[in-house]
């Protein structure tokens, strides 16, 4: 445990129906393994000792008294074990028995955790069999000791305080208020199932659905473990379904049928923290018993199970990213149709490049037409090229609107810059800040004075990774009337370009319309989809300094770092609020054999300087609609101060060697 995360574990063991001494052996087999593993919160399913699917043997005397001594047999077990356990048995007390799940902790027993709803229908018939638990948790005594013994026990780590773990026992998660939602508002961040659980057709979506949408309303983590094949067949079937999750997404989940352990590093920190930032999760006061445990402490070295993707703002699965980028875009566009309605904008004016983002943008202002139904000679696509436009982006930043059917104004800059440079007494041969933000500050007014001129809106085309490394020139790109791409990713940014590109030629193709034989230009006819995919193979280049033998000598990844890792710090900054230190332990793992952990350090302490020394960028940018999990909008999404100093989050980084 090191950085908020905890190594846990859902383990399925071999079972015999009632032979407890059998089952005994395996359950110390599986605590074992899991914790060699280095597992620190072990979860074995409902009534593993003896079985779930007894059935009136439950009534046998001689069955719960070997169950007794198995279960002082397997406490003894966890004495040498640095772990929290969590096993189910059937428990005799007072004349009655419980369906119970035992925490155990360094050869203590913590807690008899009891079921509350005890399923009675169909094949089931727990109540035939057993008692309810007490509606509030008392103590008991148990082999001369005075246990917590009730629902809804809270066990927390003396070690990391925001550690606390409740039970549910399977039924418990499937009521109208599951158990867990009164352990979780009590203080709970993780909550264990111990599960006896059967399959029929479609049970697994049902179980991994109900446990998603559960753990994600209660911001905690949730590990179940489900009963396995060694249960009796008379009527049913056990699949061992096992699953780790935590605010909704699952971690790790079990093949379907197969017994054995899953793992996987529940974040505590990341679970506090989105509880502190959502105002409708509130702490209650239900008198719920805090009982303390012990585990040690890693030293943030282990190898982790849980992987992360590179890509956090793209998803993985091919479908899944089709769908994503649909309603980002729709999103984006929907945010522009309503500006403009609501400003009477006639024209929609826009500076094209040739590159990434101006593409994209100047494909959701197409698209935002289209849901206006107006005409496409109303987008205004200005390109002004300048002494580092290349012929390559020249051409793509043309052709690219003239297939859609925008009204393309080319406008070249170089006279009235260099006048700029002579009014302020500035050299053309010096190639500094000034000589490039002098043209993105002549791109802008150009585009705001042909907005005036047309009736129209500017619209802005900076991404969510520029904002964030304040790589724009203020009051030049900076600037915009509305900002359509203000909360997209770079690493985004090509998918939906990929993904709008395919879906116009789709429907231009349909309709027989290629542009209105409009897409001949210098290089030939070619089609929307073949100038995207030369625009997606362009180098990123802000292209301000003059280009050598056709090409440009700028790339932006160059000089501030490659976005895939600016993506990814931003994502875990703002979305989770990790640390720096934590940021680089998992870039290193996720970007291994990509960046080496070196070039993670390096960008990262970039990332921090930047990211605090151009907020003041950020404090006045233009509207724009927020599309993902993180946005830079000071108006709600970023509330940070201009002057903030950087020098704390530095420090985090500073334990951490170069090489």
């Amino acid at each position: 445990m090191n950085d908020g995360f905890v190594k846990v574990a859902a383990v399925t063991t071999d079972i015999q129906v009632a032979n407890v001494e059998f089952n005994t052996k395996e359950i110390c087999k599986g605590i074992a393994e899991a914790t060699d593993n280095g597992a620190k919160i072990v979860v074995l399913p409902e009534l593993v000792i003896t079985g779930y699917t007894c059935g009136d043997l439950f009534a046998q005397e001689l069955l719960l008294r070997q169950t007794k001594n198995a279960f002082d047999e397997i406490t003894e077990f966890t004495t040498t074990v640095d772990a929290l356990i969590f096993i189910g048995l059937p428990f005799s007390h007072e004349g009655k028995l419980f369906n119970v799940v035992a925490a155990l902790n360094k050869g203590k027993i913590l807690g008899f955790t009891t079921k509350t709803y005890l399923p009675n229908y169909r094949d089931i018939c727990e109540m035939r069999h057993f008692a309810p638990g007490p509606e509030v948790a008392r103590r008991i005594e148990y082999r001369g000791q005075q246990i917590p013994f009730g629902p809804n026990l809270l066990f927390q780590s003396h070690e990391m305080e925001e550690l606390v773990v409740s039970v549910e026992i399977c039924e418990d998660l499937w009521a109208p208020i599951p158990v867990g939602v009164h352990a979780a508002l009590g203080g709970a961040t993780v909550i264990v199932n111990s599960s006896a659980s059967a399959d029929t057709m479609g049970k697994y979506k049902e179980r991994r659905e109900l446990m998603k949408s559960h753990s994600m309303r209660l911001f905690s983590g949730y590990i179940y473990a489900n009963a396995g094949t060694g249960e009796s067949t008379t009527d049913a079937v056990f699949g061992g379904h096992c699953l780790i999750l935590e605010n909704g997404e699952v971690l790790a989940e079990s093949e379907k049928f197969e017994n054995g352990i899953i793992y996987s590093e529940l974040d505590i920190f990341r679970i506090t923290t989105e509880r502190q930032k959502n105002t409708t999760f509130r702490l209650e006061d239900f008198g719920l018993w805090r009982i303390p445990f012990d585990v040690t402490l890693d030293s943030g070295n282990s190898e982790m199970s849980r992987a992360f993707s590179k890509t956090p703002f793209v998803p993985e699965d091919e479908k899944e990213l089709d769908e994503y980028c649909m309603e980002a875009l729709q999103i984006q566009a929907l945010g522009l149709k309503k500006r403009l309605e609501h400003t009477g904008a006639q024209t929609a004016v826009i500076g094209v490049s040739g590159g990434l983002d101006s593409t994209l943008a100047l494909l959701v202002v197409d698209k935002a037409f289209d849901l206006l139904g107006k005409d496409k000679k109303d987008i205004i696509a200005v390109i002004m090229p300048c002494f580092g436009t290349t012929k390559r982006t020249y051409e793509n930043g043309i052709a690219l609107p003239m297939l859609l059917g925008a009204t393309v104004l080319d406008i070249p800059i170089e006279e009235v810059v260099l006048q700029q440079f002579k009014d302020i007494g500035h050299s053309s041969e010096v190639c500094d800040i000034t000589y490039e933000n002098v043209q993105a500050r002549q791109r802008t007014q150009i585009l705001m004075n042909l907005a005036n001129q047309r009736n129209g809106l500017v619209i802005g085309t900076g991404s969510l990774s520029e904002l964030a490394l304040g790589w724009a020139t203020y009051n030049g790109d900076h600037m915009s009337m509305y900002g359509v791409n203000c909360s997209v990713p770079k690493t985004l940014v090509r998918h939906l370009i990929k993904y709008q590109g395919n879906a116009i030629e789709k429907k231009q193709r349909e309709e027989g319309d290629l542009g209105g034989g409009i897409g001949v230009f210098q290089t030939g006819e070619r089609s929307v989809k073949e100038v995207i995919a030369d625009i997606l193979d362009t180098p990123i280049s802000p292209e301000l300094l003059p280009a050598k033998g056709g090409e440009t000598i700028q790339r932006t990844e160059d000089l501030v770092g490659p976005y895939q890792l600016h993506d990814f710090f931003l994502y875990y900054m703002l979305k989770y609020n990790y640390s720096p230190s934590k940021i680089y332990r998992i870039a290193v793992a996720a970007f291994e054999g990509t960046f080496s952990p070196e070039t993670v350090l390096k960008w990262l302490k970039v990332f921090y300087k930047r990211f605090f020394s151009q907020q003041f960028k950020r404090t006045c940018m233009p509207d724009g609609p927020t599309v993902g999990p993180v946005s830079l909008s000071p108006r709600g999404s970023l509330r940070m101060p201009s002057d903030a100093c950087v020098d704390l989050w530095l420090r985090d980084l500073e334990n951490i060697p170069e090489s």
